[in-house]
């Protein structure tokens, strides 16, 4: 079914069918089911971003309790699906809004948990890197397309209240995962992380096919193979580069500026290419409008400290604190439990004070609760830590629905597909350059710190202990009770590094703040602003 044109709409009440098409006044009375199962896709993709956090010390451990990896397949394993998610977003949202968002959204969904099942059962590291990547891309099938059924479901005010609820669904999801990891590691072998998507999958899946009519653009336009070419190519350069530096901790190797260069290079000629096009992937004007630069600014630095942040976090209360793998996910619940509570609530604080207002203040709280994180002790009362992951969230709650919400104003309503697919995009690369970035600066620390104290290892063993808290401790247990003495000037070490990747974090966040501020329009300039969103893509 393509998408209702005006004329199956009462002028009084937008977006509700009147005497129509049968399919929409159906559609109309089971919105909330809808919802409801549109964010069980989401909750299920966005968890997949953090769930291994928790894990990775059990992949660690030799077969049969993990499967041996080594830090740099631990580190792939985590981006091998950060970084073909983010490279096929912003396609697949412009192939949802021509062949459907409803059948895409299926096809990802079971391709998505075939790969689960694949990566449960995965019996070497390499494998189960391959399969991540190829969750990756199924997740970029599913992302587009829950967002576009969202923008295109709902009408109205009440569209502004379900970006709200996918918007804290996203962000919670990345706090909940390693709370499910922990719980399943407790009574399943590693594997469990990946095979619990199966059936939440199989219930979202029956769910969509009964609910949910097929959308997709009235004018059917042509795509665009170069611009997709371009913009997938660049963003998997970049992104790839960006872990590279993570990987080696060095950031001035062909390794990582070449494709980062090339990616920038492609990026280039993408936004070259679509001034010229007669159908765009992406019309680039959009980004002349302040509200959507602003915003989608706002959203990468936010990811960017959130998926780093939640990465080093594990480190700490892991390795630092000695909790389990649940326990240290249950520590990271208060942040999902503020945005559940309160992104719902942000639009009512948009219309009170305006979106500027409201993003500033939210990036101002996040960075707040990044400089409290960045005093953190190895002795903090736990409930101090459990404040600031509340505050933090409280903060992402008044920032995200807005942001997304002002994208999604931008574009037009038939390419909802590609509004949803920037959204996460900026969010996916903001998040990939965090956990590589922020993972970088810890270990750099971490290693300039701990280097000289680990002269009594012998020297084929230090450079891997060098590389992380939890691979010194091993490597100190593996020593033996004459280097137990080393165990506090280690977590010494990174209790140092951490403070200072808090700081940097917090540095990010505050200068998005500056940014909102300064370009994010204001409600009147907003309302006057001339962009081609409403006016349609024709509008050219």
């Amino acid at each position: 079914m393509s998408r209702p044109g005006p004329a199956a709409h009462d002028p009084a009440e937008p977006g509700v069918p009147v005497g129509g098409d049968p399919a929409l006044e159906r559609l109309a009375r089971h919105r909330p089911l809808v919802l409801a199962a549109v964010l069980l896709a989401v909750l299920v993709v966005s968890m997949d971003n953090s769930i291994l956090y928790v894990a990775l010390k059990t992949l660690a451990e030799p077969a049969p309790t993990g499967l041996g990896a080594s830090q740099s397949q631990l580190q792939w394993a985590v981006d091998a699906y950060a970084l073909a998610y983010a490279g096929l977003l912003l396609s697949a949202g412009v192939v949802g809004n021509r062949s459907g968002h409803k059948r895409l959204l299926l096809i990802g969904l079971v391709c998505f948990a075939s790969f689960s099942a694949l990566s449960a059962f995965s019996q070497h590291p390499a494998e189960l890197i391959a399969c991540r990547a190829a969750l990756g891309l199924s997740a970029a099938l599913i992302m587009p397309a829950t967002l576009a059924i969202v923008t295109n479901v709902f009408p109205g005010e009440a569209r502004a209240q379900a970006i709200g609820i996918w918007s804290a669904v996203v962000g919670a999801a990345l706090a909940i995962g390693p709370v499910v990891a922990g719980a399943l590691l407790t009574h399943f072998w590693w594997g469990s992380v990946f095979l619990v998507n199966v059936p939440v999958v199989a219930v979202a899946l029956v769910a969509m096919s009964a609910l949910i009519p097929e959308f997709r653009e009235h004018d059917r336009r042509h795509l665009d193979p170069r611009g997709i070419a371009l913009s997938a190519g660049g963003l998997l350069a970049v992104v790839y580069g960006v872990i590279r530096a993570g990987d080696l901790d060095r950031w001035t190797t062909p390794e990582v500026y070449l494709p980062v260069a090339a990616g920038l290079l492609f990026l280039g000629m993408f936004a070259g290419w679509e001034r010229r096009v007669d159908h765009p992937t992406l019309d680039v004007r959009y980004f002349r409008n302040r509200g959507f630069s602003a915003s989608a600014i706002a959203l990468a630095m936010l990811f960017f400290a959130l998926f780093g942040g939640t990465f080093v976090l594990t480190f700490y209360l892991q390795s630092v604190r000695g909790d389990s793998a649940l326990h240290a996910g249950l520590c990271i619940l208060p942040l999902a439990g503020a945005m559940i509570a309160f992104a719902p609530q942000a639009p009512a604080l948009v219309r009170r004070f305006g979106a500027r207002a409201v993003s500033t203040a939210g990036m101002l709280i996040v960075a707040t609760a990044l400089l409290g994180l960045a005093t953190l002790q190895r002795v903090t009362a736990i409930w101090q830590f459990e404040v600031i992951l509340f505050v933090f969230g409280a903060g992402m709650s008044c920032t995200l629905p807005p942001t997304t919400a002002q994208i999604v104003a931008t574009l037009p309503e038939d390419e909802a597909g590609t509004s949803s697919a920037v959204n996460n995009t900026f969010r996916q690369v903001g998040g990939s350059i965090g956990i590589a970035a922020l993972g970088s600066v810890l270990a750099g620390l971490y290693r300039s710190r701990i280097g000289p104290e680990l002269g009594m290892l012998p020297a084929g063993v230090r450079p891997q202990a060098e590389s992380s808290v939890t691979a010194t401790l091993q490597a100190l247990h593996a020593a033996g009770a004459r280097a137990h003495a080393l165990v506090v000037p280690v977590e010494d070490a990174f209790m140092h590094a951490m403070h200072l990747t808090w700081l940097v974090a917090a540095i990010v966040v505050a200068a998005g703040a500056v940014v909102i501020f300064l370009v994010f329009p204001s409600a009147d300039r907003a309302a006057k602003e001339d962009t081609p969103a409403r006016g349609g893509a024709g509008s050219r």
